[in-house]
């Protein structure tokens, strides 16, 4: 009886609940007059940081992170076909191409028409979401042309909006040049300073319309908008829906079950919404529905976001929609506001108190100068590339420009992801380099057989270069030569302007001499190798090569060599019977000094003044320029501060704090050795165990080079090390200083301040650390002292007349940013680890007020854009009869201005050929070369005749003009008259083919040759 009692109400519940299809009103559109709420559906795809990029891509190696992106694209495609309301936005292009690269015709067709309809937009649009502090502008644009257009040529769309949600602090170079000049409407972000963040939200200024630069001023400005809460992340716990997430606010709408929450939920929907909405300007708000490695399985998120879309609207008092950062960007438009002009940049970045990300300016120094030598690489080899001719077959520089492109993402470059992941990028860009240096020496001995310029014939000579020089080993040069053979040389200048420079090569015998092409001998000097160099040549090229070189040289051979503009000049090393003069070293002793008890080094006008007890550097002088300044050179480090309680703000891969300032000195006269030759002069320093510098004076130039070996940095005592050089003059800098912008644009910085808002000093240092890729400088009312260096690094001027740069760091705690790794890298050998040493340099020079802007441009592209050497072993003879010695790709007669740089020559798959010509200086920057200037395209290309020429948008995705048509121009606060007006290069006559080129201004064009 009790069993057919409990089937009876089984039975009548059954009756009562019968199973209803739910259909959601998805169909929102903008409604005029209420707060709409723009749901941007999104998966923020890191390309590597705690897993490799192909680990994140197929979903391996999860007891890291669980992140599959390529389930994220599986997921994604049935979601939005699901209900056409739907919307996604995706951002990485490295991992979209593995993705599409697996489809079938079917879901690439389908997938087509999701874009072409707008509910996948694919924005952003590089390979990588790229860090903007460390990045150099060439690499910047190479990475997001090389995504632009595969969506151009596979969609046929230009991505419009500028989408930099995670990196530490924003440039102004990203703004106006990977923002406005790439056609972008809108760039949006999240990290900025905790106190700035605060400021905006109380005066409603977290959009803005940012105008980045001072010589293009509105032409290239961009409409930008901060997240209010520093992140991308839904405005609450409860807004996330991953399918492991905790917190999620699940709305229940089946009043058949228990725990229904309809009015709960749309209560806590509209309560963020009006708070957000109260933090910013008029009646649309963004939420980002998404954060890292989401929508995995998209549907738990589309179900959600489909229900609160329909009770949100049916309740009445918001409007939610499924949206795009495009459509948010029309309707903020469509307001018709005036915005705020935002200048300069989002630098530093601090996320709370005594937390700068100021340390990754400075992270892992060898990768950081290991991409920018393959950023110098990858420009020359296109070039080649272009001379010879592409083969799609191969070997060419695909694989390098992938890797560098990789690279560029914001927690690789940067130094803040896992070992393991900076050992990949590395992997990449050593593969990339290989396939490279092979076209690169098939295009040098095409072009030296072919003296008929005909293209190249299978050629014979087989060339090697040497891309280990920085540990002095280069097997190439380093041959007995005693088979009658010559060293050939050869020396390509990828920079549009004849250039002299001195070649340094380790040689093992001193019994040699250097010839030019036309067998004349030039004058050489003869180095010894230091017992520090070579301990480090041996123990890196066993761990990078795993053997130990077969010879030693005994010396640098050092010689002056010259090149055309885009072309090579050949060289010729042999040997000879008697050796040749070379360099003096010595230990100083007092004898030796002068009456003042210093030692002058130098062979022209500059001339560098030590004391003789102990080397410390006491004067720059120039004769020429009639600087005579007082100088001081140092080394300390900051000792890494281990974090308050909370262990949210030790110095780490991100963060920079430290913990006390502690200077190192050289130890006794026998620290302290000078060099001197007909070429160059060296002092050689040891300033401890660990840190060795060189600094030279070269004839003819009017600079000094400083190159500094440091590592391994000791941490046995238990506290990391963040090493830093001091220069100190008598410059009375008034707290400013200078700073590049991704090597464009230099901004001032003024110690303890910042513009837009009244700053709480918490970390006097740290907090007036900037990003520095090309140099700084300081100056007042009589001279500017200038520096620049090979790689990003972090820097400022705490005490005024002094530059201060950190060079390499060594930690032993997490900063608690994600990574979950102390910076502390080794470089291992036969299961035996010692710290990371670097090799690097840095250049500085002191000039009279306003004359220093021509060296910090045009040396800096002689540091990005060095000589690229390649050598063989020939009789010197029979190699001058057959081959050509001297190459220029331009007219003999022509050299590109002294203001213009050749940022790009690329020949394309579809054989035209990408053109990027930039102006190098800003408006007032110098009263000689802030002008006007023009390129002839006709002697630039003197041996081929253009057919056409299109000018494009900065990554040659669309037609300059249509992109110029349809930019949105934004109102913005105060009045037009007061903005300055900006000049910019005229239409190219295609009968003179003659391009303008106004201060600052890069622009690009494909071009077509019969």
């Amino acid at each position: 009886m009790a069993i057919q009692g409990w089937v009876l109400i089984v039975l009548l519940w059954v009756s009562c609940a019968e199973a209803k299809y739910m259909v959601y009103d998805t169909t929102s559109k903008i409604v005029p007059g209420k707060l709409n709420v723009h749901l941007v559906a999104h998966s923020h795809d890191d390309v590597g940081w705690l897993k490799t990029i192909d680990q994140y891509y197929v979903g391996s190696n999860n007891s890291i992170q669980v992140a599959c992106v390529q389930d994220v694209l599986d997921s994604i495609v049935p979601a939005l076909l699901a209900d056409k309301n739907r919307k996604f936005i995706f951002v990485e292009q490295a991992f979209f191409q593995r993705w599409w690269r697996t489809q079938s015709e079917a879901i690439q067709e389908t997938v087509k028409q999701l874009v072409s309809s707008g509910q996948l937009e694919l924005i952003n649009g590089g390979m990588c979401m790229h860090d903007e502090a460390t990045t150099h502008y060439i690499d910047m644009i190479d990475q997001t042309t090389l995504g632009h257009r595969f969506v151009k040529q596979e969609f046929n769309v230009t991505p419009r909006i500028g989408w930099q949600i995670d990196p530490f602090g924003h440039s102004a170079a990203q703004a106006y040049l990977l923002g406005a000049e790439v056609g972008f409407d809108s760039l949006f972000f999240a990290r900025i300073d905790y106190q700035d963040r605060a400021k905006r939200k109380d005066d409603k200024t977290l959009e803005v319309v940012w105008r980045g630069s001072k010589s293009l001023g509105s032409s290239a400005q961009i409409f930008s908008d901060a997240f209010p809460a520093g992140n991308y992340e839904p405005p609450s716990k409860y807004f996330h829906y991953e399918i492991d997430d905790q917190d999620s606010l699940i709305v229940q709408d089946d009043e058949n079950l228990f725990d229904y929450n309809v009015p709960r939920c749309v209560n806590e929907f509209i309560s963020a919404a009006l708070s957000q909405a109260n933090v910013t300007r008029t009646n649309h708000i963004m939420w980002t529905m998404g954060t890292d490695f989401k929508y995995q399985y998209a549907h738990t998120w589309f179900r959600q976001m489909d229900k609160f879309i329909h009770y949100v609207n049916q309740d009445g008092r918001v409007n939610a929609l499924y949206s795009t950062p495009s459509i948010y960007t029309d309707a903020k438009y469509a307001t018709n506001e005036s915005w705020p002009i935002k200048t300069d940049d989002y630098f530093p970045y601090a996320d709370r108190v005594n937390a700068y990300w100021t340390g990754y300016f400075t992270s892992r120094p060898s990768l950081k100068g290991y991409v920018r030598t393959m950023s110098g690489y990858y420009l020359a080899a296109r070039q080649l590339e272009f001379y010879k001719g592409r083969s799609k077959a191969g070997p060419n520089v695909d694989s390098l420009a992938d890797a560098l492109a990789i690279a560029q993402h914001h927690d690789g470059i940067s130094g803040t992801s896992k070992q393991h992941v900076a050992d990949d990028y590395a992997k990449r860009l050593s593969i990339g380099y290989d396939e490279a240096a092979q076209m690169v020496e098939m295009s040098l001995a095409c072009i030296m057989e072919s003296s008929s310029k005909t293209g190249c014939r299978s050629p014979t000579t087989k060339f090697q270069q040497c891309p280990l020089l920085n540990i002095s080993y280069c097997p190439s040069s380093e041959v007995g030569l005693s088979n009658g053979k010559s060293l050939v040389v050869v020396v390509y200048n990828p920079l549009g302007w004849k250039r002299e420079d001195v070649i340094r090569i380790p040689v093992i015998d001193e019994k040699v001499t250097v010839k030019d092409a036309g067998g004349k001998v030039i004058e050489s000097q003869l180095l010894p190798v230091q017992n520090a160099s070579l301990a480090i040549r041996n123990y890196h090229s066993m761990a990078y090569l795993g053997r130990s070189p077969s010879t030693t040289p005994k010396y640098w051979l050092a010689f002056s060599a010259s090149a055309p503009p885009l072309g090579f000049n050949t060289y010729f090393i042999s040997r000879v019977k008697k050796p040749v003069p070379h360099a003096k070293s010595h230990v100083m002793h007092s004898s030796e000094l002068s009456k003042s008890g210093t030692v002058e080094v130098g062979l022209g006008a500059l001339k560098l003044v030590y004391s003789g007890n102990g080397g410390k550097l006491l004067r720059y002088t120039n004769s020429r320029t009639k600087v005579n300044a007082t100088v001081d050179q140092s080394y300390s480090f900051y000792a890494g501060h281990n974090g308050s309680k909370d262990k949210l703000d030790a110095s780490g891969a991100y963060l920079f704090r430290p913990n006390g300032s502690h200077p190192l000195k050289s130890k006794g006269k026998a620290s302290f050795t000078v060099l001197r030759g007909p070429i160059l002069d060296e002092v050689h320093q040891k300033t401890n165990s660990w840190i060795y510098q060189i600094a030279r004076v070269y004839k003819g130039k009017e600079h000094a080079e400083f190159e500094f070996t440091i590592g391994p940095i000791p941490i046995d005592d238990g506290f990391g090390k963040e090493v830093v050089t001091r220069i100190s003059t008598d410059i009375r800098s008034k707290k400013t200083f200078y700073t590049d912008s991704n090597a464009r644009d230099f901004i001032e910085r003024i110690r303890d301040f910042r513009k837009d808002w009244h700053l709480e000093v918490n970390q006097p240092i740290a907090g007036n650390y900037y990003p520095i890729n090309l140099g700084m400088f300081i100056k007042d009312d009589k001279e500017e002292l200038s520096v620049l260096v090979d790689r990003a690094v972090g820097g400022s001027s705490i005490v005024d007349g002094q530059v201060e740069i950190m060079l390499h760091r060594r930690l032993v705690h997490d900063d608690s940013r994600g990574v979950g790794e102390a910076l502390n890298e080794t470089v291992c050998v036969l299961n035996k680890c010692t710290g990371l040493t670097i090799v690097g340099k840095y250049y500085l020079r002191i000039d009279p007020l306003g004359e220093g802007a021509k060296w910090r441009r045009s040396f800096g592209q002689e540091i990005y854009s060095p000589f690229l050497l390649a050598f063989t072993e020939q009789d010197e003879n029979s190699w001058k009869n057959s081959h050509v010695v001297s190459f220029s790709g331009i007219d003999p007669s022509y050299v590109v201005p002294d203001n213009v740089a050749i940022v790009t020559l690329q020949e394309l798959d579809d054989g035209k050929v990408l053109l990027r010509l930039a102006h190098l200086y800003e408006v007032g920057e110098d009263k000689d070369l802030s002008v006007i200037a023009s390129v002839e395209l006709k002697k630039l290309f003197a041996n081929k005749k253009i057919k056409e020429i299109k000018e494009t948008s900065l990554s040659a995705n669309q037609g300059r003009a249509e992109m110029e048509k349809k930019r949105l121009v934004w109102k913005v606060e105060g009045s037009p008259k007061d903005d300055p007006k900006v000049v910019r290069g005229g239409p190219v006559d295609p009968a003179t083919l003659v391009v303008e080129l106004a201060p600052m201004e890069i622009r690009t064009f494909v071009l077509a040759f019969n």
